[in-house]
């Protein structure tokens, strides 16, 4: 293969692991781009401001209807949900915005990584694990669209009946309730209008969420097969016995310069992530608490669309938090089975000295990187189990403060 054709390979095989990633953060105007023009720019700029406004104009005037308008405690606890989503929504889009830069040099070393593969049993493993990165990306792309969409939808098709003055008026609820000094969505086309501006700002919102969510996917299963190529090479470190080690220096000194490759990739995945988890856990711990709350408080009215809606955003949200607490908890646990690997080999057969090297992965090895929510937390599977088991206390809570 010529060095031109190896490039376009390497940048080929890039993309696809990226893909589907980008798609969803195009349209949002997320996506890193190495050095736009100044047209480009300011386009980026345009683009983003418009989504800005998207959110704003449908978080602002609900946080005012729950703040001044409404008094009922259980409509404003109607609102808390979505409104809380938007929230979400904005602070991870501003640190998407503000951590382009890490983004487009965690994009360059995957790159590099494609291109630095010799062997194709290498490059297999790297595709391996870039498809399962694109699937959970498309999950989590379908859940979460699908479901929060839905709750829009379904909303929107119901009526209410509305008193303006002295006459009745059937009127469509908004997902997220505007105050009426800003906007009277009691009358048409007011209320459509802005039926469909929320229904944009809810695309807008879900696209950020999935877009960091398949970020930190894709991100983590390529570490993941780094590290796979680094166990297979450790395993091939020592030759058979009639063949002789005198390449085993050189080998190890591949290993190592691997292995401190991926532990850098990682800690700079973890750097840009842990702030966006943080939000996702804290965020997403309440919205499930209120998405129970919901159903519980409608149960006795029920609405197999409504429910459905409602099961549909508990699960997205629940399998959002449960992917950032897998990736936490899967590279972590391999991290620390590089050193188990290297212990494991047949050291005994390598020269005194090659076989001391090894104690320097063994011993960067315990020195593990753990994966945090904004250095609170470390993300894992009992942390999932903490999240859930948080939004049922805080369930029990909301419960008894409304029944009194």
């Amino acid at each position: 293969m010529t060095k031109r054709n190896k490039s376009n390979s390497c940048r080929s095989n890039n993309d696809y692991s990226l893909q589907l990633t980008r798609w969803f953060l195009i349209p949002i105007a997320a996506w890193p781009r190495a050095a736009p023009s100044t047209v480009e720019k300011i386009s980026l700029q345009a683009h983003v401001l418009a989504c800005y406004l998207l959110i704003v104009v449908v978080m602002v005037p609900c946080f005012l209807y729950m703040s001044l308008e409404e008094n009922d405690i259980q409509m404003k606890l109607n609102a808390m949900g979505p409104l809380s989503h938007w929230i979400m929504g904005t602070i991870n889009y501003w640190l998407l915005l503000t951590r382009s830069n890490d983004i487009r040099e965690c994009v360059r070393h995957m790159e590099n990584d494609w291109r630095l593969v010799q062997r194709a049993d290498d490059q297999w493993v790297m595709l391996r694990y870039a498809r399962i990165g694109r699937f959970v990306a498309a999950f989590c792309a379908v859940f979460m669209q699908s479901g929060t969409l839905l709750f829009q939808v379904v909303k929107a098709m119901t009526s209410m009946p509305v008193v303006v003055g002295n006459e009745t008026v059937l009127v469509h609820p908004m997902t997220c309730p505007i105050y009426s000094k800003f906007v009277d969505t009691r009358f048409s086309p007011a209320n459509e209008i802005m039926l469909v501006v929320q229904i944009l700002s809810c695309f807008v919102v879900n696209s950020i969420t999935v877009g960091a969510c398949s970020l930190a996917a894709v991100f983590a299963m390529h570490a993941y097969g780094q590290l796979s190529m680094l166990f297979s090479w450790l395993n091939e470190l020592v030759a058979d016995e009639d063949k002789g080690n005198e390449f085993a220096d050189q080998k190890l000194a591949v290993i190592v310069e691997h292995h401190l490759r991926v532990l850098s990739f990682i800690s700079r995945m973890e750097s840009l992530m842990q702030h966006i988890c943080l939000v996702e856990l804290v965020g997403c711990t309440l919205n499930m608490c209120l998405l129970a709350y919901y159903t519980i408080t409608n149960w006795s009215n029920f609405d197999a669309g409504r429910m459905t809606s409602y099961f549909f955003v508990y699960v997205s949200m629940a399998f959002n938090i449960f992917i950032f607490c897998y990736i936490g908890e899967i590279l972590t646990e391999q991290c620390k089975t590089v050193g188990e690997k290297a212990y494991m080999t047949d050291w005994y057969k390598l020269p005194h000295k090659t076989a001391r090297g090894l104690l320097l992965i063994i011993a960067r090895s315990s020195n593990v990187i753990k994966i945090t929510a904004g250095k609170l937390f470390q993300l894992s599977i009992a942390t999932f189990g903490d999240v859930i088991k948080t939004s049922v206390i805080y369930l029990n809570l909301i419960r008894t403060m409304t029944s009194t």
